[in-house]
C-alpha cells in the first residue's frame, strides 16, 4: 500500500513537473518574443528556445522533449501559426530530446557545461532543418526558406546565451540538483 501511495505521488509530481514546463515555454514564446522584419512571413525570435534548453538541461531529454513540442505548438495554434503547429511539435520535441540527451549522457544529468553547450549547438540544425523542409513545403519554394536561417540562428544564439548560465546557476540550487 506505501509503495503504490509513493509511485502515485511520484507520478503526479512528475506530471505537474512537466505541465509546469510546458507553460514556460509556453509562456516565454507567447509574451516574450519579437517579430524581425526579413522574409516574407517574418521571423520570430522569443525566449521560448531559452526556456527549452533549460527544461531538458534540468531536466532530461523528455521532459525537454515535451516541454518544447507541446509549449511551442500551443504557441503555434492560439497565435495564428496555426498550419505551422505540428511541424513545431515534431521540430522543437526532436530539440528538447537531444540537448536533453546530451546533456544527460553518461550519469552527467545537466552538470556540464560542456555538454550541455554541446547539446544545444547540436540540435541547431535539426531546427534548421526541420523548419527549412516545413517552409518548403507550405510555400512551395526551396529558396524562400533561406530568408528565415538568419532569424533561426538569432533565436538560437539569444536562446544559448541565456540558458546555459542561468543552467549553470540552477544547477547550484539544491532543488536542481541530480
Amino acid at each position: 500500500m506505501q509503495k503504490t501511495q509513493s509511485r502515485s505521488r511520484t507520478q503526479t509530481f512528475d506530471l505537474i513537473l512537466t505541465a509546469m514546463l510546458i507553460a514556460l515555454v509556453f509562456v516565454a514564446t507567447f509574451f516574450l518574443n519579437i517579430r524581425l522584419p526579413i522574409a516574407a512571413n517574418g521571423g520570430l525570435v522569443h525566449l521560448g528556445t531559452a526556456m527549452l534548453f533549460i527544461a531538458s538541461i534540468l531536466f532530461g531529454p523528455k521532459k525537454g522533449a515535451m516541454a518544447g513540442a507541446i509549449g511551442m505548438g500551443l504557441f503555434d495554434l492560439v497565435s495564428g501559426w496555426t498550419l505551422w503547429a505540428p511541424f513545431t511539435f515534431v521540430v522543437r520535441g526532436l530539440q528538447g530530446y537531444i540537448v536533453g540527451k546530451i546533456a544527460w549522457s553518461n550519469g552527467r544529468n545537466g552538470t556540464s557545461v560542456a555538454f550541455n553547450l554541446l547539446g544545444t549547438i547540436l540540435s541547431v540544425p535539426v531546427m534548421l532543418a526541420g523548419y527549412y523542409v516545413c517552409e518548403g513545403v507550405l510555400y512551395g519554394s526551396w529558396i524562400a526558406p533561406l530568408a528565415s536561417i538568419p532569424g533561426n540562428l538569432t533565436q538560437i544564439v539569444v536562446g544559448i546565451c541565456i540558458a546555459i548560465p542561468v543552467s549553470v546557476v540552477l544547477k547550484k540550487v539544491s532543488v536542481f540538483k541530480s
